[in-house]
């Protein structure tokens, strides 16, 4: 392994396990919904919502990789089915961000990330559209590149291409880690970058995969 300049890391399930945090959120939003527009909820549930938002992404599928889009857009179509003529749509939506961000790291990432960052330049790099000062640690990164921003989710070399230009470093000279073997370790590798594989739960490597360059279980291993 080289050493590095630049160290990007995925955040849902790599910093904090994601699940249990957007299916809080999901629930919050549908109480909300309940309680203060329920002719909006006529009909749907948490599984229908989830079915309107993967209508949206199929029939968008040049904007399927931002997922505040989709979301945003299947909460319009449900209020406007309901017969909102002025729907309050930023207002859910607020009402799920502040779920989605409630996220509780595990107990090795600040302390990891603090010695990495006394040595190396940190990037978040998330197809996903968490909030990294919402989250408490914008302190700990250079900066965030996201799906929506890069216009496209990670494999896609697009996502990668643009953390390049935001770091200005060469390939090689970033190391990417993730838990998704295809996302994060092929993609990266695929860009040129080196990749470390974060496999918290001991999983079996993909057998349809060349093997990552270095596994680990906890970012302490790494720092």
């Amino acid at each position: 392994m080289l050493t590095p300049r630049v160290i990007s890391l995925d955040l849902d399930d790599t910093l904090w396990p994601v699940g249990p945090v957007i299916a809080a959120a999901e629930r919050e939003l549908l109480t909300w919904l309940e309680a203060h527009h329920p002719r909006a909820m006529q009909g749907h549930d948490l599984d229908s919502m989830r079915t309107l938002r993967m209508h949206v992404a199929a029939r968008h599928p040049e904007q399927s990789h931002d997922l505040t889009f989709v979301r945003r857009q299947a909460l319009a179509l449900q209020f406007a089915a309901a017969g909102y003529r002025s729907a309050p749509v930023d207002e859910a939506l607020e009402i799920f961000f502040a779920g989605r961000n409630r996220v509780t790291c595990y107990e090795d990432v600040r302390p990891a990330l603090e010695r990495l960052r006394a040595k190396y330049r940190l990037f978040a790099l998330s197809n996903g559209n968490a909030d990294l000062g919402r989250c408490g640690i914008a302190d700990l990164f250079e900066g965030h590149v996201t799906a929506a921003a890069a216009g496209a989710a990670k494999p896609h070399p697009k996502i990668f291409e643009y953390l390049l230009r935001a770091t200005g470093v060469a390939p090689i000279e970033v190391l990417h880690i993730g838990d998704d073997p295809l996302a994060d370790v092929v993609g990266a590798t695929q860009a040129g970058m080196q990749a470390v594989w974060l496999n918290r739960e001991t999983r079996e490597w993909p057998a349809q995969f060349a093997p990552p360059l270095c596994t680990v279980t906890t970012l302490a291993e790494l720092a």
